[in-house]
């Protein structure tokens, strides 16, 4: 009786235990190199290995060395966590093990930035620890009406955005000028600038105005993500409108753009543009792959020489079915059906920063490329 008493009790104390931390392995089974890699776990499925978890303290750590990885809580704008992020890097073949588990996380320093600066025509601008972008918003219309993506080129890890507009504005020092951690030299005009996306009906590209409203989603330290709306953008006779979900993980060139447009039409066309300005520039495509890259001549607004500046669109799952040159503009085509999400990525670099060549700007395009075709796998052990 004593023994059938004891094995009783701990069954009742095995079955009260609280799991407080779960194994999973994260794996490169491609022969592709995954450098800064964010990977994604659903809430759910972190909430089905550790019940009631607290998100503010959930910490990653590797299983065989117990250092700590920053992650982030993403949320997309709802009440509740919807995903948990972290940043690896893996050799082609290689895997590790790590141990997600509720502690006291350490203090990560922000690597993803965006905000609404109403204080500078209504601009949205938008940055990570390589490179900085800005969307124009109402209070501009009256000047340069437009729904391309403009580019600040950064050589600093550290975050530009507000120091860069708290300087111009004050007259202290132009953004349009090198001074020491990058500068804006970009010219977006009424054109899709560094990766804008517009309808592409009856062989035109119908270029749009300015965003309507901005919502901030998730704002780092690991992705800072937003919504742009945009009404009364014009096809033709037609009036369509778009919204855009615009995500930028630390490391990465690159944004992740999902967007969706609405209107009369059932199926149509669409195209990711980068604006060729004068410069005949350097052009690289891989319908294939999915991408179109580009480098130019960068130079400031005082005329002095600032290297060279890159841009790149990619469009995955072999969804881009043309390239061509129209309208100032290289455009990567694509169909879009009405209701879907259409997937692509925008972005750019700098000589000054990581890009000594155009051929090193194409190989990381090519590069990016093949990660989303060949993505990391996330196992729970």
């Amino acid at each position: 009786m004593k023994n059938w008493i004891i094995i009783m009790l701990s069954i009742t104390a095995l079955a009260s235990c609280k799991v407080n931390q779960v194994t999973i392995e994260v794996k490169n089974p491609s022969d592709v190199a995954h450098e800064k890699t964010i990977v994604e776990m659903t809430w759910a499925d972190v909430v089905a290995q550790l019940p009631a978890v607290d998100p503010s303290k959930i910490v990653v750590v590797n299983a065989k060395s117990g250092a700590e990885l920053p992650c982030q809580i993403v949320y997309l704008g709802e009440q509740t966590p919807q995903m948990l992020i972290f940043q690896v890097t893996l050799a082609p073949g290689e895997s590790v093990e790590l141990l997600i588990r509720e502690g006291t996380p350490k203090q990560v320093d922000a690597q993803t930035f965006g905000r609404f600066v109403p204080e500078r025509k209504d601009d949205f601008a938008w940055e990570n620890d390589r490179v900085a972008f800005r969307m124009y918003g109402p209070a501009l219309a009256n000047e340069n009406p437009s729904n391309g993506v403009d580019i600040w080129l950064k050589k600093t890890e550290k975050p530009i955005v507000d120091q860069f507009y708290n300087d111009d504005l004050n007259n202290r020092k132009s953004y349009h000028v090198d001074h020491g951690e990058g500068l804006d030299c970009y010219k977006v005009g009424h054109a899709l600038g560094a990766g804008g996306i517009a309808p592409f009906v009856n062989d035109t590209l119908w270029t749009g105005n300015h965003y309507m409203t901005q919502k901030v989603l998730d704002n780092g330290p690991l992705r800072t993500t937003f919504r742009l709306t945009y009404n009364n953008l014009p096809v033709g006779k037609n009036t369509y409108s778009e919204e855009i979900v615009i995500s930028l993980d630390a490391g990465s060139q690159l944004n992740k753009s999902v967007v969706s447009f609405d209107g009369d039409f059932t199926d149509i066309k669409v195209a990711a543009g980068i604006f060729l300005h004068q410069d005949p520039g350097s052009i690289k495509t891989d319908i294939a792959a999915g991408y179109n890259a580009f480098g130019e001549t960068a130079t400031s607004d005082a005329g002095v020489p600032a290297g060279r500046n890159y841009i790149a669109t990619v469009i995955p799952d072999g969804k881009m079915t043309g390239s061509l040159k129209q309208q100032d503009h290289l455009l990567a085509v694509a169909p879009y059906k009405k209701g879907d999400m259409f997937t692509y990525y925008f972005g750019g670099g700098w000589s000054q920063w990581g890009f000594p060549s155009d051929e090193a700007w194409f190989d990381y395009v090519a590069t990016f490329a093949a990660r989303l075709k060949n993505p990391l796998t996330l196992t729970v052990k």
